[in-house]
């Protein structure tokens, strides 16, 4: 299988320092590669992959003190990403939902790990606008607060 693998951007993959979502992706992609599939990681530029790596940024967001709009390396990464759409069997976001309004758009199938909160108030009214996209949470306790909602 062709699989994108896009990654947060304020670690490297996999992070030299925190970054838990980070070790995930790296443990995923390299495991993937492992088992022979095509991977193509969108990460920062520090990142260390057997995978092909499309480097989105110089180095990790976090530390970087040149960095003052991370936003834009997002809008850039999915960018990157969906110029490439088509030649992905499938792309695996971990990058929250950013991507949410542009992959229900595309003929390409998707599926978004969510490593984050899900119990904000505000994410109810975003999430209903997408309840056919594919979600995978990190634990069953981590879904509970949108169980109602039905995205899982």
């Amino acid at each position: 299988m062709r699989i994108a693998q896009v990654a947060p951007l304020y670690e490297s993959v996999p992070p030299k320092l925190y970054g838990g979502t980070e070790r995930v992706v790296s443990y995923l992609t390299e495991e993937l590669v492992k088992m022979g599939h095509e991977v193509i990681l969108f990460a920062s530029g520090d990142s260390q992959t057997k995978a092909n790596l499309i480097p989105i940024c110089p180095n990790a967001l976090r530390l970087d003190k040149n960095c003052r709009d991370s936003l834009i390396w997002y809008l850039y990464m999915l960018e990157e990403v969906f110029k490439r759409a088509k030649f992905f069997d499938i792309i695996h976001f971990h990058t929250e939902y950013l991507h949410l309004p542009l992959a229900t758009r595309y003929n390409v199938p998707f599926i978004t790990t969510l490593h984050g909160r899900l119990d904000l108030p505000e994410h109810i009214p975003f999430f209903k606008n997408f309840k056919i996209a594919p979600f995978v949470s990190i634990s069953n306790s981590q879904r509970e607060p949108q169980r109602h909602n039905f995205i899982f």
